[in-house]
């Protein structure tokens, strides 16, 4: 067995062609969090987290997010302006850059590996610019053992370094920032910006080839928790849709906030290590688990802390995009490995801001490929800069920034599994009811709850006519009752207390879905196409 002295010292970088570096690796949390405040690149915030500014970028940078093409991928990949073709020798010249620029400095490695499942593990070598981002990696991958560490073969390396400026008239990228993915030399290559996501984002882009292409298995951005009785439920649902927030559940063990598998073997299983939270007007009261959560060994990302280290969670203005990460132990309810069964239900979450969609409705198998190609919620005034009223925003398959297949590729996989595995689909509106944006107000969070724990206590039951109404506009059904919700909150209509206004806004949501699916149409099948608003059959 090898101790942590001789941990810290059992790396070269020379292969990489990093030279003369100063290697930190394996560093515990806690040393990364006390050279992150000595160096000044960060501060202990009252409850013990480092807070740390991730500087020019607050989150990822899409339109800087790049494939290698080549053999591997030419034929594979849906180029376009979500995947980026980036050519090879451009990668090689870059690369030659960044590890020249890494080199005779302080260097900080992790090894560390992703995907609970032994039989999908891969294994990751993570290099850090910044002392601060090798902690995220601790906190956001799987963690070895020692004796794991022995003989230690990393299959992808990322590279992170944050400080190094590409040149776009030299380097090939749009701006000095960029996070490229280069699957024959198995590489994410990552610069120009200090925003972790893009480190964990890399990984999970990789494997959503990897695992569908070598593994004929389903990756999914979602979160994953089960019962006492080992149901598994999943949660779709873009940023600020609630996905972390309704799978934190004190009686039910997480298995993961954000990124999974489904597998041909029955189950489901994390790819990660920890969770990745926003905490934008967090409070105690209403998510206690992510809150408690706040401590010793977790990150908290562009907040404002006040003269004696505490945290104005309503602050914004660094980012709308504030956040924290921690290891997955820091949730109290988990499930010890992060592998759940099949699911027994699934749930997409939409932010909905035209206060249209019912809170709660049930879709068929090809509603659910429909909705999970489509992948909405919508933007609101202040999120992004000219965003004055709401805006539909489409994300296929909930994470379409980091899919590199079509996606009807992963929708036709999906919808094998659901039918396979007699999985129940839920479409779940966390969004606007009573009006959309500006006019009506949010959700509340105990009605959505009410209505998750209807779904997995089974009191929702299944289909029965007189029990559900058939949505005149989008073709669901949603249900008459639910335990818990006033029977007219279940009604987007009659929250609205004027039906013109309501189908004007609803045709124009879905005026919006059939613009959006006009690109994806020529590649889905009749059954999925028939999936869109407007379908009345159940």
């Amino acid at each position: 067995m090898i101790n942590s002295n001789q941990i810290k010292n059992s790396v070269s970088l020379e292969q990489y062609g990093i030279k003369n570096a100063n290697i930190q690796y394996q560093l515990t949390s806690e040393e990364l969090h006390e050279i992150t405040v000595k160096t000044g690149q960060g501060a202990t915030a009252s409850s013990g987290a480092l807070a740390v500014n991730t500087g020019e970028f607050t989150g990822r940078s899409p339109k800087d997010r790049f494939i290698v093409k080549d053999n591997i991928t030419e034929d594979k990949i849906w180029w376009g302006e979500i995947n980026i073709p980036f050519a090879s020798s451009d990668f090689d010249k870059l690369y030659d850059k960044v590890v020249r620029y890494l080199s005779e400095k302080e260097i900080f490695v992790r090894d560390c590996y992703a995907c609970a499942d032994d039989n999908y593990r891969l294994n990751i070598r993570v290099i850090n610019e910044y002392p601060w981002s090798n902690m995220f990696a601790y906190n956001m991958f799987l963690r070895p053992t020692n004796k794991e560490l022995e003989n230690f073969e990393a299959e992808w390396t990322v590279i992170n370094a944050p400080g190094f400026m590409a040149n776009p008239d030299v380097d090939g990228t749009r701006q000095h920032n960029f996070a490229i993915l280069n699957f024959t030399k198995k590489i994410a290559l990552i610069g120009g910006t200090g925003y972790t996501g893009e480190i964990k984002k890399g990984i999970f882009s990789a494997l959503n080839f990897i695992l569908p292409v070598e593994k004929n298995t389903l990756p999914m951005h979602c979160s994953a928790n089960v019962g006492k009785d080992g149901d598994t439920a999943v949660f779709f649902g873009l940023s600020g849709t609630g996905k972390t927030t309704l799978s934190t559940d004190p009686n039910r063990s997480l298995i993961g906030d954000d990124e999974h598998g489904w597998t041909n073997e029955n189950s489901v299983f994390n790819f990660e290590g920890g969770c990745y939270a926003k905490v934008i007007s967090l409070s105690k009261e209403k998510e206690p688990e992510i809150y408690n959560a706040i401590k010793p060994g977790a990150i908290l990302e562009n907040v404002i802390l006040d003269d004696t280290g505490n945290v104005d969670f309503e602050d914004t203005s660094i980012t709308q995009n504030t956040r924290v990460s921690y290891p997955i132990h820091h949730i109290e309810n988990i499930k010890v490995p992060s592998v759940g069964k099949n699911p027994k239900n699934i749930f997409f979450l939409t932010a909905d801001a035209f206060g249209v969609i019912p809170p709660i409705s049930k879709l068929t198998p090809s509603q659910a490929a429909y909705h999970f190609i489509s992948g909405y919620t919508a933007k609101v005034a202040g999120t992004e800069a000219g965003v004055k009223e709401p805006q539909p925003s489409f994300s296929a398959c909930f994470g379409a920034p980091f899919m590199p297949l079509h996606p009807a590729k992963y929708a036709e996989m999906l919808s094998a599994k659901m039918i396979e595995a007699g999985v129940n689909v839920w479409l779940i509106n966390t969004g606007w009811t009573g009006g959309p944006y500006g006019v009506g107000k949010r959700m509340e969070l105990k009605y959505t709850r009410a209505m998750i724990n209807a779904v997995l206590n089974g009191d929702l039951g299944l289909y029965n006519y007189d029990d559900y109404h058939i949505h005149s506009v989008f073709g669901v059904a949603q249900p008459r009752t639910c335990p818990g919700v006033p029977t007219s909150v279940l009604s987007p209509r009659q929250t609205w207390n004027d039906d013109e206004a309501y189908y004007t806004m609803a045709f124009k949501l879905t005026n919006a879905f059939r613009e959006n699916f006009k690109k994806f149409e020529a590649h889905c099948t009749e059954e999925i196409r028939r999936g869109g608003p407007q379908r009345y059959a159940f």
